[in-house]
């Protein structure tokens, strides 16, 4: 089979309509590489990291032979646990762990550093054909979900004031749960960054892995926000200088990944709602790697692992972009426990590009 001759996008989209089912997006880093693959590629991200000039992941890129963050953590990891065996762990499994948080540390301030620096440096005709795509879900009560760690999607919406893209943060209304008497601005103070938690019953937008903007304070998730005198990154910035990181999944391969999700109220909201999709799932710019086995997992698990029940997810739809891309999936289409059909990935206009 060829490319061309897979289905397009936009043919996809007809059929489900014509089958009246309901349609959910993932999208994974060939959404930002669309926008601008400069910026958003694994190779742009490891050629900022080498030269930044840390010794350590110069060695670890080099040793190793590649440039995929998600191998190297998965060696180091390997690497964590025979040394457990061979050593007493006193000197070498911190220096191991050490390595592991250099290389979060460094991936984080990559993505920071080549980021766009605000909302409008991204071409108005751009946000507005990105938010047509994405409303083809949101408008028909499908959900979104995003594994990626960049600002394009929250940009997008914020830009635009989708007003069905929730992502569950807000803020509490003490005006309504206090009376008069006991209700005083310093209240309002108190509560007024953007918390996870409040509309999650409404929730349409999913970071599966975290993203930029969203912190674990310990107590409660919260999101980074605009004001009037900083950009968004710039209040990113000055969280990450008082050792403050964002919530980004890096682990090793889908099993550690799974664990880390689980271990994070937000990050485990998202994953059980991918596991509770109904209808029909079309991704783009999803590899579905060898390090993605739990998003597998999650899409038989909506599946009901294939059987024959009537609310369950019954297709999922995957761009392919290449012949390599094409072989993959051929080669793991078994894994799914629901039917597959692939379509033409380059026939999908994201950003206004076609």
């Amino acid at each position: 089979m060829e490319i061309e001759k897979l289905p397009t996008y936009q043919e996809v989209i007809d059929k489900l309509k014509n089958k009246n089912r309901k349609k959910h997006l993932l999208f994974g880093n060939g959404f930002s590489v669309a926008y601008d693959s400069k910026i958003f590629s694994y190779k742009s991200l490891s050629n900022f990291i080498e030269k930044t000039g840390d010794p350590l992941i110069n060695n670890l890129f080099e040793k190793l032979n590649t440039k995929n963050f998600e191998l190297i953590m998965q060696q180091l990891d390997n690497f964590c646990e025979i040394a457990e065996i061979f050593s007493d762990g006193k000197t070498l499994i911190p220096q191991i762990k050490a390595a592991s948080e250099t290389l979060k540390s460094s991936l984080i301030d990559a993505i920071k550093e080549l980021h766009p620096e605000h909302v409008f440096k991204i071409h108005e005709d751009k946000s507005i054909a990105c938010m047509n795509f994405l409303q083809e879900y949101l408008s028909n009560e499908g959900l979104v979900f995003s594994t990626n760690y960049d600002l394009l999607l929250y940009w997008v919406l914020m830009r635009n004031k989708a007003q069905n893209a929730i992502d569950g943060f807000g803020r509490r209304d003490l005006k309504t749960e206090l009376d008069d008497e006991h209700y005083t601005e310093s209240d309002d103070l108190k509560n007024f960054e953007l918390r996870w938690g409040r509309y999650k019953d409404e929730q349409t937008i999913h970071y599966l892995h975290g993203a930029l903007p969203i912190f674990d304070t310990g107590v409660n998730i919260v999101k980074v926000e605009y004001d009037s005198e900083r950009n968004l990154l710039q209040k990113i910035n000055e969280r990450i200088s008082k050792k403050e990181y964002p919530i980004f999944v890096t682990a090793g391969n889908g099993k550690e990944k799974l664990t880390q999700i689980m271990h994070n109220k937000y990050l485990s909201f998202c994953y059980d709602q991918l596991c509770d999709i109904q209808g029909s799932l079309i991704t783009f710019g999803f590899n579905f790697g060898e390090y993605d086995t739990h998003i597998i997992e999650a899409i038989n698990i909506a599946a009901k692992m294939g059987k024959k029940i009537k609310n369950k997810l019954w297709s999922v739809y995957i761009g392919v972009y290449d012949n390599d891309d094409l072989r993959h999936i051929t080669n793991i289409e078994k894994k799914f426990k629901c039917k597959v059909t692939l379509y033409n990935a380059r026939t999908v206009n994201v950003w206004g590009n076609q």
